[in-house]
């Protein structure tokens, strides 16, 4: 036998000849670690609405944003978005066509989902210019004369619970319709009912929380928000509403997982809807200090 082929047998050549092999045995299993980890790794897929704040906006800077981020990040999954403007058909067209896994805000125990615990309550409130009237009631006798801002729900502008509290009362001659919607090709389309109590345009308008609480900071005189009351007018008209998230109703395993992640970060969501003034009610539906 050679000595060349002796030294084959030598410890420093061996480990010469073995090192190249060890090195791509390593980088393979490196690969195939990496590409089980992309295989295993979560998404939590979104469906969101691109111009409505202070709920959502394409570049995440509603509050429905901040809170998904929140639950993505207990969860270890990566947020992702499906955008669709929120109309008739929003749900049909999103979660239900499986483009997205979890509506962020929706009244809890909504029908055609299923809902998680919810993470807030609020309800609708009197927005007026603080030298204003300092309306709390619908049952106020001064509402009879006043131009009185209400929101119209849906393409078809139907009559949101505000509307129908007011006729029940009869107070209907002074009444400017804001849809909810608005003009969706301008930014904020559904402020412009909060900058008609600013402008004067209105003297007092009722309008959902979390919009009011919002946009009435961005006015440029001072304006009051006060939850209106009764909080349940008559027997079956609620002015005040839980809000939770929605999944699809099998998916019960992504609605435990959100759940869990909506109570261990109670106090950091509750931060986020007070930065975004989002009036928040206790479960007796007094107002949270």
């Amino acid at each position: 036998m050679c000595s060349d082929c002796l030294d084959a047998f030598k410890p420093t050549a061996l480990a010469k000849r073995s090192a190249p092999r060890a090195l791509v045995a390593g980088l393979v299993a490196l690969v195939w670690l990496v590409l089980a980890g992309a295989a295993d790794a979560r998404e939590l897929r979104a469906c969101a609405d691109p111009n409505n704040m202070p709920f959502s906006d394409a570049s995440g800077e509603g509050f429905e944003n901040k809170i998904a981020e929140i639950v993505a990040a207990d969860l270890g999954a990566k947020l992702t978005y499906t955008w669709w403007a929120q109309r008739r058909g929003f749900v049909r067209n999103t979660l239900k066509a499986g483009l997205c896994d979890l509506v962020l805000g929706t009244p809890a125990n909504v029908e055609m989902l299923r809902t998680t615990s919810p993470y807030y309550r609020s309800s609708y409130v009197f927005v007026a210019r603080q030298d204003g009237p300092d309306v709390t009631s619908f049952n106020d006798p001064r509402l009879r004369d006043m131009r009185i801002g209400v929101q119209l729900i849906g393409d078809d502008g139907a009559n949101s619970p505000p509307v129908q509290a007011l006729g029940r009362r009869g107070i209907v001659g002074h009444l400017v319709g804001y849809p909810v919607y608005g003009d969706y090709s301008a930014p904020n389309p559904a402020a412009r009912i909060v900058e008609a109590v600013a402008s004067g345009e209105v003297d007092v308008a009722v309008v959902w929380g979390p919009l009011a609480g919002y946009f009435a900071t961005k006015q440029k005189v001072p304006l009051r928000i006060t939850p209106v009351t009764p909080r349940i007018d008559g027997p079956q008209l609620p002015l005040m509403y839980d809000i939770s998230m929605g999944v699809r109703r099998e998916d019960e395993r992504l609605r435990g997982d959100v759940n869990s992640a909506l109570a261990r970060h109670k106090a950091e969501i509750d931060a986020v809807l007070t930065q975004y003034g989002v009036p928040l009610l206790d479960i007796a539906g007094s107002p949270v200090r």
